[in-house]
């Protein structure tokens, strides 16, 4: 039996998740998962593909909105409400999608975020009625995704990150793939084969598998980027000329999904 043991938000693209035991499914994917993003001044997105140093941002959820705090030193923090007022409608550029972001004009956070991270840049929030549409080639029902790389969730089998971790001389942890749902049992990759899950009644649809780039490198506690594990998957995951670990899933319906709760296979 296929069963969810584990479940990550990341509030704030490219800074640091948490698990949670319980997650609402929205339409663009968990609530909370990237719905927040830093761009530079020409309102492009930023990630740790070109600053490491996001991963020592870490998020948290507190009653008053989302808590980041530097985590070689938690006395550097602050608090983004939920809803950000925005002051003005920002146009931002995600790989090749623009969209239209919330800009709230707070000089305070924005200054809070460059001084963290050593160059200029500004939050800005997905609002409910910006819809961004996910690959055309890989939608099934014009569904949309946050500020996400492309899909709503992606989803990794605990085998998975034990087989490679069985080829490296020093074992990696889950969060160096950023995935919204782990699972336990099933051979390793199994995930690639699955083409319809459910999870309390929510449909779950395997459109792509996942595409490792150099974040996987970097090491969410130092910033310090290396070879691995980018190296050894290379060796053994390499599909297309693309190093691949994971799958990117489309989903209908919402709901709460809880950790525990048994996945059920329809097709593969």
């Amino acid at each position: 039996m296929f069963i969810v043991s584990d479940i990550y938000i990341y509030p704030i693209k490219s800074l640091g998740g948490f698990s949670v035991t319980e997650a609402m499914v929205t339409e663009k994917g968990f609530q909370y998962d990237r719905r927040w993003m830093l761009v530079d001044k020409e309102g492009i997105f930023m990630t740790q593909r070109q600053l490491p140093s996001m991963a020592l941002l870490q998020t948290a959820i507190i009653p008053d909105g989302i808590y980041v705090y530097h985590k070689q030193h938690p006395e550097k923090n602050i608090t983004i409400p939920f809803l950000l007022e925005p002051a003005s409608i920002k146009q931002v550029k995600i790989w090749d999608d623009i969209c239209n972001a919330w800009s709230s004009g707070d000089t305070n956070i924005n200054s809070w975020f460059s001084e963290m991270l050593e160059t200029e840049c500004e939050l800005v929030y997905m609002p409910d009625d910006t819809k961004r549409m996910v690959d055309t080639d890989y939608a099934k029902n014009n569904e949309i995704t946050s500020f996400s790389d492309g899909y709503p969730f992606l989803i990794i089998g605990q085998s998975s990150l034990d087989e490679l971790n069985s080829k490296l001389a020093e074992p990696l942890i889950i969060n160096r793939f950023r995935p919204n749902i782990v699972f336990t049992s099933g051979e390793p990759h199994i995930e690639d084969n699955w083409e319809h899950i459910t999870i309390n009644a929510i449909d779950f649809y395997g459109v792509k598998t996942c595409a490792r780039c150099v974040i996987t490198t970097i090491d969410q506690q130092t910033a310090i980027a290396g070879k691995e594990p980018l190296k050894t998957l290379a060796a053994y995951r390499t599909i297309n000329n693309k190093v691949k670990f994971g799958m990117n899933l489309l989903h209908k319906g919402e709901g709460v999904i809880r950790v525990g709760e048994a996945i059920t296979i329809h097709c593969y």
